[in-house]
This record gives structure tokens, C-alpha cells and sequence, in this order.
């Protein structure tokens, strides 16, 4: 272990570089987010958020993307103390992942709904998935942008992984094979394959070129 960071008065719940590795953000149940420097090993600023903050992405070491229990997307820049724009959702957010090019963003909203908002276009929300046999495991339920951009996966509770298509927004696969609810997703950097994991800790790669 090369640091320990202590701070947060609650659970954290999510953490990302800040585009290099030497900066840090943490996001917890404790309705913050912190920022941290990994070469002093100090925290140098604290965002109230107001909500517990279930997950966060980051863009290009400035921007920060934070999905809480209240149902809310945040949008902050690193160097001001608010956020400045704020997207309302159906349920309490899970997930938060970026399409590779940055443009789209994904979120897993506890609704039993998958949303991708267009970063180029107000931050608007463009597509909705889902699906009658798809539902949301848990409050951190994990979902994922294959790296192409074409395709959504997650998980649900009676343990299938949904694939998504992005521009029909129709489901193209369900993989069945665990016995427990799906709680996480991540694609190979090259979509060759699918890991999927649940709430036993059993990890199943998926190899089938269906999706792909």
C-alpha cells in the first residue's frame, strides 16, 4: 500500500484519477466529494454535494460528473466549491460511465432504467433503456459503455447480464449464468470480451462474439 488517505466520515463509494495519476476524487455516503493530492497525500478540496454520492467520472483532469441518492447527476469544474448544472433523474443514480470519445454519458438509475445524456448538447438526455425483465440490484449496481460506444451491458436481479444496443436502444443478448444478482459490468478495452460479477463475488468472462 503506497498511501492512505483519511478524510471522508462515511463510506466511499467511488474514485477516479483526475487525468493523471497524481490527483485523485473521492466520492462518499458522507455527501462529499474530495480531492486529493497523491504526492502530499492531502486532501486539497472538499465539494458538498448534500447527497450521498454513489459514483463519479472525470474529463480531461477538470470536469467532474457525480450520480447521487437523490437523484441527481452534479456537473463541477475542480476549481469552483458548487456545481454548476444539475440533471434530475427518475430514481437514485447507481452508475456513471463515459463513451470513449467523451461525448455520451451513461447512467444506471435505480427506476430500472438506463440513460445516456449528450455532453455536447446542454446535457440533455437522448436515449432511455429498458426492458420489463430488467431490474436494478442495488444502490451501486454498476453499468458499462462497451469501448466501441455500441452497446450498454448491466446486470439485474435474477442475475441475466442485459446487452443493449445504443442506437435502437433494444436489447440484442441476454446472458444467463449466474444464480445471484448482477451487481458490476466492464468490457476488454477492445470489446473481445465481458466480465460480469455478483453479489457472491463470482466473476463470469463472457467470449461470445455475439455482441461484439
Amino acid at each position: 500500500m503506497n498511501h492512505t488517505l483519511t478524510g471522508h466520515s462515511g463510506k466511499v463509494l467511488a474514485a477516479r484519477f483526475m487525468g493523471d495519476t497524481s490527483m485523485v476524487v473521492t466520492g462518499s455516503h458522507d455527501r462529499t466529494l474530495k480531492i486529493w493530492d497523491l504526492r502530499s497525500r492531502a486532501c486539497i478540496a472538499t465539494k458538498f454535494a448534500g447527497s450521498s454520492c454513489n459514483d463519479l467520472v472525470t474529463i480531461d483532469g477538470v470536469q467532474i460528473l457525480s450520480g447521487h441518492f437523490d437523484k441527481k447527476i452534479r456537473f463541477w469544474d475542480q476549481r469552483s466549491e458548487t456545481s454548476h448544472n444539475e440533471i434530475l433523474l427518475q430514481g437514485k443514480v447507481t452508475s456513471l460511465d463515459l463513451s470513449r470519445d467523451r461525448n455520451y454519458l451513461l447512467a444506471c438509475v435505480r427506476d430500472d432504467s438506463l440513460v445516456t445524456i449528450d455532453l455536447r448538447m446542454n446535457q440533455k438526455i437522448c436515449n432511455s433503456f429498458t426492458d420489463d425483465e430488467f431490474h436494478v440490484a442495488c444502490d451501486w449496481n454498476r453499468a458499462a459503455f462497451s469501448s466501441s460506444g455500441e452497446y450498454i451491458s448491466v446486470g439485474s436481479t435474477d442475475g441475466t447480464v442485459f446487452i443493449f444496443n445504443t442506437s435502437t436502444t433494444v436489447v440484442e443478448q441476454r446472458l444467463k449464468e449466474h444464480s445471484s444478482a448482477v451487481i458490476a459490468v466492464a468490457w476488454h478495452p477492445s470489446d473481445f470480451a465481458l466480465a460480469s460479477c455478483d453479489k457472491t463475488k463470482r466473476v463470469v468472462i463472457w467470449t461470445d462474439g455475439g455482441y461484439n
